[in-house]
C-alpha cells in the first residue's frame, strides 16, 4: 500500500500517528496531509475521541516544517480521548502496535485568536517497516535541502543582562530548536557595553560572508548596537543635509519668490514651505558619504555590492517593539522559527547625523543608524534618567516616565523637514467644539504580512537610498516642544498597543515625524492616554503635528537641552539631521498577521 506517483510528485502510505491512530499520510508538492482511517474494531465514529474522524483531514506545509527526525524503534501512544470506552476499544490493538519504527515532523501551529503566535508542534508517524520510514525521511530531507532561503550558519550575539537579565536563559531555550533544525550557530555572549559593536565593526567580510545571518538575542537597543557595528564600517551613502545646509538651500531657492523677511523663523504653529534642493547643493551632497569620502561601492567584496546578510532578533528586552512590529508576537520561540524557516522582509532604517554636540563645538559629522525610532525631549529624558535605575529592570520605564511627566519640561528647537507630495498624510480638520481636539479620523492601513504598501516599494531591497521625488518642499517650524519623535515603524509595544503611528509601515520609505508642542499637563496626559489604549487617537490634537517625510533637521535653540533616544540608546546632539534609507535591512521575519 505504500506507493508513489512520480508524475504528480505524490507519495502516500499508511502510518500510525502518535496519539491519533491509523492515518493515510500523503506527501504532495506543497506539504504533508493525513486522514484518519476507518476501523472495524471501533464502533462508530467516536471511538478515537475526534468525532467524524473518517472525514477529518489535517495538513502541514513544507514551509511550516523546520525539522524531520528519525526516532528509531520505540513506543507509540494510543489516541487521546476523554471518552470512557476508548481505552477498551483499543486495548487489543495496542498489544500488537505498541512499538514500531518512527520519524517525527517538527513544525508550528497557530490559532485563529493568536495568528501571530507560533507554537511548536510535533507529529510522530510510526510504521513496522524500517525501509518505509527511511524512504519517507530521505524524500522529506531532500525537499528541505532545496529550501535555499533557510539559513545553515548563523552568528549569534547574546546580551546576558538584557531586559530582566534573561538573555542567556532565553537563548538556552531556543537553541534547542536551532540544533534540531541542524542550523550551526557561533555564539558570542557579550561581556560589556559595545562588545557586539566592536566585533561587527572588526569582522572581516570573508568571514561575514560565511554566515547566512546575524542574530541578536536582546532588546531593541542591543539590535541597534549590532546593526551599527555592521553598517558604520561598510555603508557609503550620501548624508542628509545639515541644519545649516537646509537653511542655505531654503535661501537659495526661495530668494526670487520669497521676501528676505519670509525666511524669518516662525512659531511652532506656523511653517514655511520651500521647493526641492538647489541643483548645485544637491550635487555636493551626492558626493558626501558616510565616511566623508567620495568613493563608490565598486569593490565586488563590499557587502553592499551583492546580497546583504539577513539580521534576526530574538526578544529579550524591556520593550521589544521591533519584534512585535515584524512578527506580531513578543515570543522568543516565534522569532526563532521565523529565522530557521528563512522568512524575509526588508526594513527601512534611519540614518542620523550629529553635526554638533554643543552650540560652540566644531562641526564633526557623527553617524548612527536607527531601526525603529528617534526621540527628543520626553523620550530622551526617560531613557537618560532610566540609566540610573537599571536595577529595577523594565519597571524603571514606568517609574521614570511618571517622574519625567510630572516635571513637564519643554525645549526650544527648530525643525526643518522635507515634505513629499506623495506622502498622503491626511490633514486634520479641527473641531469647533473642542479647543485642542480634532473630530476627523482618517483611514488607517496597518502593516501586515504580504503588505501591499510595502510590496509596492523596492521589494528586493536593492534600493537603499531614499527616493528623490520630482516635487518636494521644505518646511520649517520653531517653538517649544515637549517631545520630537521620528518613527521608522509603528513601534507597537505592550504600553502602546497601536504604536506611535498605527499606519506606519516597515518599508514605505518614510519617517513619521511627530512634534508635540508645549501644552498643559492635562492635555499631554490625554495624549499619552490615547497612546496607551487600543484604537486611540494620539495624533488627533491641535498641539500635535504629524508629517510624513524622507528627511529632517533639528537644531536646539534654548539654554536647556535634552538628549536623543535612538532605539533605546542615548545620543547627544545640538545639531542633527536624519533621512530614511528604504529597505536597507533584510530581516528574518514575515510581518504580523492582522
Amino acid at each position: 500500500m505504500d506507493g508513489s506517483n512520480c508524475e504528480l510528485s505524490v507519495m502516500s502510505g499508511c502510518f500510525y500517528l502518535d496519539h491519533v491512530g491509523d492515518v493515510l499520510l500523503t506527501r504532495n508538492q506543497h506539504g504533508l496531509s493525513w486522514k484518519c482511517l476507518d476501523s472495524s474494531d471501533c464502533e462508530g465514529t467516536t471511538c478515537l475521541g475526534i468525532g467524524s474522524w473518517e472525514n477529518t483531514e489535517t495538513e502541514i506545509k513544507f514551509s511550516d516544517i523546520y525539522a524531520v527526525e528519525f526516532d528509531s524503534y520505540g513506543l507509540v501512544h494510543s489516541p487521546k480521548s476523554g471518552l470512557g470506552h476508548a481505552k477498551e476499544c483499543f486495548r487489543k490493538r495496542l498489544l500488537t502496535i505498541q512499538q514500531m519504527y518512527r520519524f517525527t515532523v517538527h513544525g508550528f501551529q497557530t490559532s485563529p485568536k493568536e495568528p501571530c503566535l507560533w507554537k511548536l508542534a510535533a507529529f510522530t508517524f510510526g510504521h513496522m517497516d524500517l525501509q518505509t520510514c527511511q524512504s519517507w525521511m530521505d524524500q522529506l530531507n531532500y525537499t528541505f535541502i532545496k529550501e535555499v532561503e533557510r539559513p545553515r550558519n548563523l552568528l549569534v550575539f547574546v546580551h546576558p543582562k538584557s531586559g530582566k537579565a534573561s538573555g542567556l536563559k532565553i537563548w538556552e531555550t531556543v537553541s534547542k530548536i536551532f540544533i534540531r533544525a541542524k542550523v550551526n550557530t557561533k555564539v558570542i555572549v557579550t561581556e560589556r557595553a559595545g562588545h557586539a559593536f566592536d566585533v561587527m565593526a572588526s569582522i572581516q567580510n570573508k568571514e561575514l560572508h560565511s554566515y547566512d545571518g546575524i542574530i541578536a538575542v536582546g532588546g531593541d537597543g542591543f539590535f541597534n548596537e549590532v546593526l551599527n557595528g555592521y553598517l558604520l564600517s561598510r555603508l557609503k551613502v550620501p548624508l542628509p543635509p545639515s541644519p545649516s545646509d537646509s537653511f542655505t538651500i531654503v535661501q537659495s531657492r526661495a530668494s526670487s519668490s520669497v521676501p528676505e523677511s519670509g525666511d524669518a523663523v516662525h512659531e511652532s504653529d506656523q511653517k514655511e514651505h520651500f521647493p526641492l534642493l538647489h541643483d548645485s547643493v544637491q550635487e555636493v551632497m551626492n558626493f558626501r558619504t558616510v565616511n566623508g569620502s567620495c568613493q563608490g561601492t565598486e569593490d565586488p567584496d563590499h557587502p553592499f555590492s551583492g546580497e546583504r546578510p539577513r539580521f534576526g532578533l530574538i526578544p529579550a528586552g524591556s520593550t521589544d517593539a521591533i519584534v512585535i512590529c515584524t512578527t506580531g508576537a513578543r515570543d522568543p520561540v516565534t522569532s526563532a522559527l521565523h529565522i530557521i524557516l528563512g522568512r524575509k522582509i526588508f526594513l527601512d532604517a534611519m540614518q542620523v547625523v550629529r553635526w554638533k554636540t554643543t552650540p560652540t563645538s566644531a562641526i564633526e559629522p557623527f553617524i548612527r543608524y536607527a531601526a525603529s525610532f528617534a526621540g527628543y525631549g520626553f523620550y530622551g529624558d526617560v531613557v537618560s534618567e532610566s540609566e540610573k535605575y537599571r536595577w529595577m529592570g523594565p519597571k524603571r520605564y514606568d517609574y521614570v516616565g511618571t517622574k519625567v511627566f510630572l516635571k513637564h519640561r519643554s525645549y526650544e528647537a527648530e525643525v526643518m523637514f522635507e515634505e513629499a507630495e506623495n506622502a498622503k498624510a491626511s490633514p486634520l480638520t479641527r473641531s469647533k467644539t473642542w479647543p485642542f481636539r480634532s473630530t476627523t479620523r482618517s483611514e488607517k492601513i496597518q502593516c501586515r504580512a504580504k503588505c501591499s504598501v510595502c510590496s509596492s516599494k523596492a521589494e528586493d531591497g536593492n534600493s537603499i537610498r531614499a527616493s528623490c521625488p520630482e516635487k518636494t518642499r521644505w518646511c520649517r517650524t520653531r517653538g517649544r516642544f515637549l517631545s520630537i519623535g521620528a518613527a521608522v515603524m509603528s513601534n507597537r509595544n505592550e504600553r502602546a498597543p497601536d504604536g506611535l503611528v498605527v499606519d506606519a509601515h516597515l518599508s514605505d520609505g518614510f519617517l513619521h515625524l511627530i512634534l508635540i508642542k508645549d501644552c498643559s499637563r492635562p492635555k499631554y496626559l490625554w495624549h499619552l492616554t490615547e497612546l496607551a489604549k487600543k484604537g486611540g487617537e494620539p495624533l488627533n490634537f491641535e498641539f500635535v503635528e504629524y508629517h510624513k517625510t524622507r528627511a529632517f533637521t533639528f537644531t536646539s535653540i534654548g539654554e536647556a537641552e535634552s538628549v536623543w533616544n535612538l532605539d533605546g540608546e542615548i545620543f547627544e546632539a545640538h545639531h542633527l539631521s536624519a533621512q530614511v534609507l528604504r529597505g536597507l535591512i533584510p530581516l528574518f521575519a514575515s510581518g504580523p498577521e492582522v
